[in-house]
This record gives C-alpha cells, sequence and structure tokens, in this order.
C-alpha cells in the first residue's frame, strides 16, 4: 500500500496559488518515499477559500487555521500568509508535532525567527524556509559547479532584485506597504531572496552596510468588503506606507569575498528581474531569473583568443532536477521551483533528516536583513549577529 503524507495549507492567494501546484504537481513527476495528499485549505474568507480548494485541488477548504492544524490527518502545515502570521501559526503547528513549510521571510524580526526555530528544535519536526529559488536548476548547477572549484576563489557578489508594479503613485496602500504586515518592503521580500542565495553560494555574511527610501509616502487605501477584508478598488482616503520602497546594501563575507545586493519595486520596465554576477579566480557565473533556463559561465582558462562568456542551457537530464521533466532543450518555468523543493522536503521527512533552508537557515538570512536596517538607521556598517 502506498504511504501518504496529508497537507494543509494556510493561506490561498498568489503564494497559496503556486505552493498549491507543487504540491500537486511533485508526485506525478518525482519518485517519492510518501506521496502528499492534499487535505485541506484553509482562509478568513468562506466562499473565497471554498472556491479556491476546488480550483486548486484541495479535498476541502477551513476558515479556523487552529482546527486545521490540529487535524490527526495532516502531518504538514504549509505557512503562505503575511509575515505577521508567521510566528503564531508555526508555533501551533510545531506544538502539534507538524513539519512546517513557512515563506519567507521566515518572520517579521530575528526575535520572532530565533524562537521558530527554537521551536522547531524541540520538535524534532521537518522545517523549510520557502526559500524557492535554491531549486531552479541552474543555480542549483551553479551550487555544483562552485564546489567542484570552476570558480576558484570567490571575490565578488554583486546582485539586484527589481520589479517596478508599485511605480504609480495611484497603487493602493496593500498589505505589503505596511511595516506591522509585511515587516518591510523589498528588503524583506526581495533582498531576503538574493541574501539567501549569496549564503548558499559564496558563504555566510558578516558585516554590512545599508541604504533606503520611500519614494512615495502615502497612498490610497483600499475600500472595506462587508466580510472585514479589503477590495482592489481604491478610495479617495490616503495612507501613509511605512516601509521602504528601496533597499541597498553592501557586505563583507566571511571568506573574504565582497558583495553588493540592490531591492527595488521602482525599476521601471523591470517585472521579476532577479540576477546575481559571481567572480571568481577562475572564472565567473551569471544569472537572470527571467531567463530561468540558463547560466552564463565565463573559464579563464579557456583559449585568450576564444575567450568570453557561454551560455549553459540547463535543462540537460544529469543536471539537478532536470531528470524527472522533459528532453533536453525544452525549458522549465518558474512554477517548477516549488514542485521541486516540496520534492526535497518530502524526502528529508522520510529520511528523518534536515532540509535546507530550514528554519536555523532562515534565521540567519534574517539576521543579515536586520543588521542591514539597522545600519540603514545608524548610518554605519554592522555586525551581523544572531
Amino acid at each position: 500500500m502506498e504511504k501518504t503524507i496529508g497537507v494543509g495549507m494556510i493561506g490561498y492567494a498568489f503564494m497559496g496559488r503556486a505552493h498549491s501546484n507543487g504540491w500537486r504537481q511533485v508526485g506525478h513527476f518525482f519518485d517519492l518515499p510518501m506521496k502528499p495528499v492534499m487535505k485541506t485549505i484553509c482562509g478568513r474568507n468562506k466562499a473565497a477559500v471554498t472556491a479556491a480548494a476546488k480550483t486548486m485541488g484541495w479535498e476541502k477548504a477551513e476558515t479556523d487555521w487552529m482546527k486545521m492544524i490540529n487535524d490527526p490527518q495532516i502531518q504538514v502545515v504549509d505557512i503562505c500568509t503575511p509575515g505577521n502570521e508567521h510566528k503564531p501559526m508555526a508555533l501551533a503547528a510545531l506544538k502539534a508535532g507538524k513539519h512546517v513549510v513557512c515563506e519567507k521571510p521566515l518572520a517579521n524580526t530575528l526575535a520572532e525567527a530565533k524562537e521558530m526555530a527554537q521551536a522547531a528544535k524541540e520538535a524534532g519536526v521537518r522545517t523549510l524556509t520557502a526559500f524557492n529559488y535554491r531549486r531552479v536548476p541552474a543555480i542549483a548547477l551553479a551550487k555544483q559547479m562552485i564546489e567542484q572549484g570552476l570558480l576558484g576563489t570567490i571575490y565578488h557578489w554583486r546582485a539586484v532584485y527589481l520589479q517596478d508594479w508599485i511605480i504609480d503613485p495611484k497603487f493602493p496602500l496593500v498589505w505589503r506597504l505596511k511595516k506591522e504586515v509585511a515587516g518591510s518592503g523589498p528588503h524583506g521580500d526581495l533582498n531576503a531572496h538574493i541574501t539567501d542565495l549569496a549564503r548558499y553560494l559564496v558563504g555566510e555574511i558578516t558585516e554590512v552596510v545599508g541604504m533606503g527610501k520611500t519614494f512615495i509616502k502615502t497612498r490610497p487605501v483600499q475600500e472595506a468588503l462587508a466580510d472585514g477584508g479589503l477590495g482592489a478598488k481604491a478610495g479617495t482616503k490616503k495612507g501613509k506606507v511605512t516601509v521602504e520602497d528601496a533597499m541597498l546594501f553592501l557586505a563583507k563575507f566571511a571568506n573574504g569575498a565582497l558583495g553588493s545586493f540592490e531591492a527595488t519595486r521602482f525599476a521601471a520596465g523591470r517585472k521579476n528581474f532577479n540576477s546575481f554576477e559571481i567572480n571568481g579566480s577562475k572564472g565567473s557565473i551569471v544569472f537572470n531569473l527571467e531567463r530561468l533556463n540558463e547560466l552564463q559561465y565565463f573559464n579563464r582558462r579557456d583559449d585568450a583568443n576564444l575567450q568570453g562568456f557561454r551560455t549553459i542551457l540547463c535543462n540537460e537530464g544529469g543536471q539537478p532536477y532536470n531528470s524527472a521533466w522533459w528532453p533536453s532543450g525544452h525549458i522549465i518555468g518558474w512554477e517548477h521551483t516549488f514542485t521541486h523543493e516540496f520534492k526535497d522536503f518530502i524526502e528529508a521527512i522520510a529520511a528523518k533528516k534536515d532540509t535546507m533552508p530550514n528554519f536555523e537557515d532562515g534565521v540567519k538570512t534574517q539576521a543579515v536583513l536586520e543588521a542591514v536596517m539597522a545600519s540603514a538607521d545608524k548610518k554605519k556598517w554592522v555586525k551581523v549577529t544572531i
């Protein structure tokens, strides 16, 4: 008889749709030790979450997340909510002995993240901080290349994560622009991703200096709905934006490398431009999420007359994750990263071993983010401490 594992998810919006697709597809393409069963999806709006359950393939819908967490048929709780809800939901799930997936950043503060990681350690369950870009095949291949010494000694990391979706001053005051809900702006939303990738590919960050700015300080407030939620339509009243619109920082790595990071939602024309370059003594790597099937690689040992960046198409069956998908050259997409992280997570649960980034790893990224915010406030270099 096939072994199964029940999954419950909180949240059904953008991330909920992405995670649902990952859970739905992972057992169809990977040979897993346990088959995930999409038991329950949870949200505040009964009609909306019921519709989401039907559309996304969940067995049932629920509006009480504590009830869902305590359901004995559920062994994995997946948290896809705004950051201010991560801690109470994760702590409740861990107390109930459930394995937990939590969207990034792990929490809105380092103190909250540390409390979550400690609770996970005491519970003895598996956790995953959902930095899904580690599971892009091209990035996983870059990790292998670095570990094989193809770049030599790493000197530089430079990364940007650029979007433009709030550049219009008439764009409403959504939850991501409220510090009490989101914790921060593009720093926690976008810099969190490239910070995690920097730590994954280059190493730990020891010291930072940063600066940020809010370009549009007030925005139209969304109209309230009868169920207490917020509609898409903005009213005439304006509210204060309490997070940054852009955050940049420099970093020093423990291994001596230097890094630069930039996250903004005011880069006109950039939709989801997550790009990094790594320079080493033997070569360089360049990646751009908007071309996620490709990796640019430069090798200093090439004939001097033939040197230049080459494009590696990262769809070969022998490269990370690709054996489960399509023939060579048949590209995959952004949504596959969630399938890959759930594949790794289920295997870790079955083996009773950790997979990265777990909650402790999420704490380390949170420590960098918080140090940057402290640096921007103090206007000086700040050491990263946990």
